[in-house]
């Protein structure tokens, strides 16, 4: 005879089993992107806080006159929320890691969960492009952490995007459903255009300094 503790039971582990699994592949992309990132925004970090405390410092990402994160460093755009930006990036991607880590050691979250991570990979792919364009296009100069921390941001917010409409999480109707499946299985093509398309922008922006060193 069935018992009340073992229809319970048999009902916890049918809803575990039913939320979404985006699998280990994605579990290990947020790791590593999670990873670039926070080690990324800490540097960014350490280097203000150096700033803070000596203003001439000469920072080792100060390069030429254009790869020069000091220049970025001390902009308004810098602290757009009144504090440094790098400290967004050691709490999101903190929790990118978390998030990581549960998966790979076979945690199954919850619908809203996933959602939770997309909207923080919106937020953070609007912020990253508003910066990029006041970096190329106001303060004229580029930092490489700061780079970095856009490509990972731009890899997180497509990868998440794309195992969230696999996994049902954002749904999509049966017209969609074969969109999707194409993109996934040329998952490569977006990140890849939208990098050279980055790169464009920064080979055009500062020609006038690059062709100098041709």
């Amino acid at each position: 005879m069935t018992t009340a503790g073992e229809i319970e039971g048999t009902a916890a582990a049918e809803e575990i089993a039913a939320r979404p699994d985006p699998g280990r592949a994605f579990a290990w992309l947020l790791l590593i992107a999670g990873a670039i990132g926070l080690a990324a925004s800490a540097v960014l970090t350490i280097d203000k806080i150096h700033l803070l405390q000596n203003p001439h410092t000469v920072l080792n990402c100060n390069i030429n006159p254009i790869i020069a994160c000091g220049s970025v460093m001390t902009s308004h755009q810098a602290s757009v929320f009144g504090f440094p930006n790098s400290l967004i990036g050691l709490v999101g991607f903190g929790v990118v890691l978390a998030i990581a880590t549960g998966v790979l050691a076979g945690a199954r979250y919850r619908r809203w969960y996933w959602l939770g991570l997309q909207f923080g990979t919106v937020f953070a792919l609007v912020l990253i492009h508003w910066l990029m364009s006041q970096s190329l296009y106001s303060i004229g100069a580029l930092c490489p952490y700061c780079m970095g921390v856009w490509a990972v941001t731009i890899a997180l917010f497509w990868y998440t995007t794309l195992a969230n409409l696999r996994t049902g999480v954002i749904p999509v109707g049966e017209r969609m459903k074969p969109v999707v499946r194409e993109l996934n299985r040329y998952h490569w093509v977006v990140p890849v255009l939208w990098y050279a398309v980055i790169a464009l922008m920064i080979l055009g922006r500062f020609w006038y300094y690059w062709k100098t060193l041709l």
